[in-house]
């Protein structure tokens, strides 16, 4: 598997590639077959915040590329066997098209595996599977572990350089999870001891309500004692916000990604920074990329081959602008494909 492909200049697509689209060719990049034959399924492992953008751009991806059809279908549980049988139904249904985040990094290649066997379009979308082999056509997920290091980079500056560091993140078997520990423990080394991190709080990403009551018992037991958090998952990230700015402790929180609890929060000071991801680059993009494998137009030059969509620090001086920044490297990104990682006819 070729690991990872950068976005020049990293951050996420909104409005800006649905316009870009017509502008660029949003149809067939080669000849044969027809986008109009595509119908795709955007699948995620469960219901989460993170993908509820996936929604609208499969929705928009539809409209600009002519695709027979999009469905966004959440209802895995967070099962890998259910996922398998949604997917599994999907196909029945004459979905030619996947773009999945596999419930278990280390079983989805075998999903993988299964759906490429049939000849059909698969990519893993934000989230790679577990080990140096991708059996999907192409991986294009948020590079976490790049991620993660700049969000704990950022908690750090923000401490002054030195201190007690805490991490809160997701599921601790996940190698997401690993690679984001992985970030926050380069950064903090690169300190020579000036920074000290206490252990990481995983598995609590699960949902609002549980990442609350982590972040409320650990403000609770040694809020006095922390100078830094950097949160490198959704719900931590959400929950934090809010707890360190009721507190009114003097803890400089790095969250990830962009809910507006978030993005208010730093706008009032009272979170330093967040690291914004590419959702919606993620399912337009590899939806385009998808649809030209489906119809046959193209095919991947390095099957397996991991991208990196892109990650984005925001801070008080560009919360307004941002997304601009993200839009532009989508635009990047959709390019990077059509002109380097397929061979269409």
């Amino acid at each position: 598997m070729v690991r990872s492909l950068a976005v020049a200049a990293a951050a996420t697509l909104t409005i800006g590639l649905s316009a870009c689209a017509q502008e660029e060719g949003g149809g067939a990049a080669g000849g044969e077959g027809s986008l109009s034959e595509v119908r795709l399924a955007l699948v995620p492992g469960g219901a989460h915040p993170y993908f509820q953008p996936w929604q609208q751009a499969g929705k928009d991806a539809q409209t600009d590329f002519g695709l027979a059809g999009v469905t966004f279908n959440e209802t895995g549980g967070w099962d890998q066997s259910k996922q398998n049988d949604v997917i599994n139904s999907l196909v029945a249904n004459g979905y030619n098209a996947f773009g999945i985040f596999g419930v278990s990094p280390t079983d989805i290649n075998s999903t993988f595996k299964m759906l490429k066997g049939s000849g059909i379009a698969t990519a893993s979308i934000a989230s790679c599977p577990a080990g140096e082999t991708n059996e999907a056509d192409f991986c294009l997920s948020t590079d976490v572990e790049i991620a993660a290091y700049t969000a704990a980079q950022a908690a750090i500056e923000a401490m002054g350089g030195s201190g007690v560091l805490v991490h809160l993140t997701g599921n601790n078997v996940d190698s997401n999870t690993q690679r984001r520990i992985e970030g926050v423990k380069k950064a903090v080394d690169e300190t020579d001891g000036a920074v000290t991190v206490l252990p990481d709080v995983t598995d609590i990403d699960k949902d609002l309500t549980t990442a609350q009551k982590a972040v409320a018992d650990l403000l609770a037991a040694q809020g006095s004692q922390i100078n830094g958090i950097v949160s490198t998952a959704y719900n931590p990230s959400v929950a934090a916000a809010t707890a360190v700015a009721d507190s009114k402790l003097d803890i400089k929180l790095v969250a990830i990604d962009d809910d507006e609890t978030i993005l208010t929060a730093i706008k009032e000071g009272s979170v330093y920074a967040t690291v914004a991801q590419n959702p919606v680059g993620q399912a337009y993009v590899g939806s385009w990329a998808l649809a030209q494998l489906a119809s046959k137009a193209c095919t991947v030059k390095q099957p397996g081959v991991v991208v990196d969509s892109g990650s984005f620090l925001v801070t008080k001086d560009n919360v307004a602008t941002y997304d601009d920044e993200r839009q532009a490297a989508s635009k990047k990104l959709k390019s990077l494909f059509s002109d380097s990682l397929l061979n269409c006819k």
